[in-house]
């Protein structure tokens, strides 16, 4: 498993307040979906590669 890196967020108690709700929907904790809120950001802006397993799914 890769190293992740760690860092403060300052974010808006409302704001943390609709992350933890949607969270909780989606059974994840906030931070996991900080996480993916991000990552889904970024791959729909192309701003991250996706991985080789994700990019090229096996023929049946």
């Amino acid at each position: 498993m890769s190293k992740k890196k760690s860092f403060v967020l300052r974010i808006d108690p409302e704001v943390y307040a609709a992350i933890e709700k949607w969270a909780a929907e989606e059974f994840r904790s906030a931070n996991g979906q900080i996480e993916w809120i991000l990552s889904k950001a970024l791959k729909e802006a192309r701003r991250l590669k996706e991985k080789e397993s994700t990019k090229n799914p096996p023929e049946e």
